[in-house]
């Protein structure tokens, strides 16, 4: 179970956000603007955040920038239920042979990612703090 900084996710609430949920993540433009974009994610044994981006997306020059992330999960068919989570990025590395988009895509779709030939990275996010709304709050 991830610990975080503030407090630890109650079980319903981590077997939620291990879900393959439609998400959105926010970043930090150089110029201070807030950016946010849909996303896959998947939730790591380790309780890091794991997000695999097209190495040529202005998203990665934000996260590299400024390493703060947010990202907001919902529940499958009840926008009302969401968990939300903010940290900052510990490592950016190489997607190598593709591995860690395939996982999530395997995650989201039951296949591999089908974009060969774009370069990869993948992004582990330390998560600090989070919080529930709906049928994940956090009482």
């Amino acid at each position: 179970m991830p610990k975080l900084a503030e407090k630890p996710m109650p079980a319903d609430v981590l077997e939620l956000f291990r879900r393959p949920n439609p998400a959105v993540m926010a970043t930090v433009a150089r110029d201070g603007r807030p950016v946010t974009v849909a996303t896959w994610y998947l939730l790591e044994d380790d309780g890091r955040l794991l997000l695999g981006l097209d190495a040529t997306r202005a998203r990665l020059k934000h996260l590299t920038g400024d390493g703060r992330v947010s990202l907001t999960a919902l529940a499958e068919g009840d926008w009302y239920t969401h968990v939300s989570v903010q940290g900052r990025v510990a490592e950016v590395t190489d997607d190598e042979g593709l591995a860690g988009i395939d996982r999530i895509s395997r995650h989201y779709t039951g296949r591999d990612y089908p974009n060969r030939t774009s370069p990869r990275v993948l992004v582990r996010v330390e998560l600090d703090t989070w919080h529930g709304w709906g049928g994940a709050s956090q009482a």
